[in-house]
């Protein structure tokens, strides 16, 4: 199915400004959260899309100049939150400073939520950075990552009991995780729950607390985590590997973002799935026709150049751009041509050309 324009899912001009832009998702993504009620998870991935491209300066200049296959035709359809993705890799998407998590935990949250469940307590969310170059990014790799966080403790495998022992209803909360407070006020007396400050909202405390972990659960430790870089990722964006970052007693993990850093390459630029790059030929070259080898991410290519070919001149080489990273099809490499002009001319090549420029050289069989 086609995706539809950017401006239309946001509601917004093709005018609109950058603040006009992220009022608009703000009002959009409050409209739509898939845990609001009458939510819709897929339009609430529809704006976050549109507006991960909208919000980019260049991203949006791209998208107004070639649509959507100017931003990579799935500018920002992997920052997924809700599943999907590459191999459980997410790239994640962004709500700047826009706060719309306080917004929504305060909507449905707590007991405000009708009823509605509190998410269970995971371990603290982990941020890291890698480098890749620019051919590493076009045909995807491998990578190691070595991060000294908290995991799960190894001697209690993250109960807080001292092996043997049992974990026990705690006191204080009578098993419920919460402990209610009363406060009067002129309105009258209005009770709040909050989190058991002893079991840490559990509702269980260990019978013996852990001799290595004194209860924590976790543990200092160095771990090396794989990382899969998918063919085509571009700079700047976030892959996200659920459960991977920080430990938690008796709950799971945090999430890793690892945010991608493509070196600038020496000879290549990219621009979405094209790749452009740029060819000199001299002015003889240019006027009589040639072939030449040109440089891609796939090596050398044989391309030819026509007779009177101008400087500033595409030419198109097709499936040595950079791969579609939800398909298996690739954009297009664009071979600027450049036609240098001669500084430094001998007096026999001074007459030739003057020649030429009066039509002497054409009448006397030269050009």
């Amino acid at each position: 199915m086609a995706k539809r324009d950017y401006y239309e899912v946001l509601g917004v001009g093709k005018d609109a400004s950058a603040d006009e832009i992220k009022k608009a998702f703000r009002r959009k993504a409050v409209e739509l959260h898939p845990d609001k009620q009458g939510g819709d998870e897929a339009k609430f991935k529809e704006i976050n899309e549109a507006y991960e491209v909208l919000k980019d300066t260049g991203k949006r200049q791209r998208y107004d100049q070639f649509g959507h296959a100017g931003v990579g035709g799935s500018a920002a359809s992997d920052g997924n939150p809700f599943g999907g993705g590459f191999g459980g890799q997410n790239v994640n998407f962004d709500f700047g400073d826009m706060g719309l998590g306080d917004i929504f935990s305060s909507f449905f949250g707590g007991q405000a939520g009708g009823g509605r469940q509190q998410r269970q307590a995971h371990g603290n969310d982990v941020e890291t950075r890698i480098e890749i170059t620019f051919e590493q990014a076009v045909f995807g790799t491998e990578a190691d990552l070595r991060l000294n966080i908290e995991d799960t403790c190894s001697h209690c495998k993250g109960t807080t009991a001292e092996p043997g022992y049992e974990l026990k209803t705690c006191d204080t909360c009578k098993g419920s995780g919460q402990v209610v407070t009363a406060t009067r006020t002129i309105f009258g007396n209005i009770q709040q729950a909050m989190v058991c400050p002893t079991c840490k909202g559990t509702g269980k405390v260990p019978e013996k607390v852990c001799t290595v972990c004194h209860g924590k659960g976790t543990e200092k430790r160095t771990q090396t985590v794989q990382l899969k870089v998918p063919a085509g990722i571009d700079d700047g964006a976030t892959i996200r590997l659920r459960e991977h970052g920080e430990a938690i007693a008796n709950g799971p993990k945090g999430d890793l973002y690892v945010h991608i850093r493509v070196k600038a390459h020496k000879h290549f630029t990219r621009e979405g799935d094209l790749i452009l790059s740029e060819a000199h030929i001299g002015m003889v070259e240019a006027a009589l026709g040639t072939e030449m080898d040109v440089d891609t991410v796939d090596g050398e290519v044989r391309m030819k150049i026509p007779a009177g070919t101008q400087s500033g001149t595409d030419f198109k080489l097709s499936g040595h751009g950079v791969p579609h990273i939800r398909s298996e099809s690739r954009g297009a490499h664009i071979v600027t041509i450049v036609v240098d002009t001669p500084t430094k001319l001998s007096k026999q090549q001074k007459e030739l050309l003057e020649q030429f420029g009066t039509g002497t050289a054409k009448k006397r069989g030269i050009f």
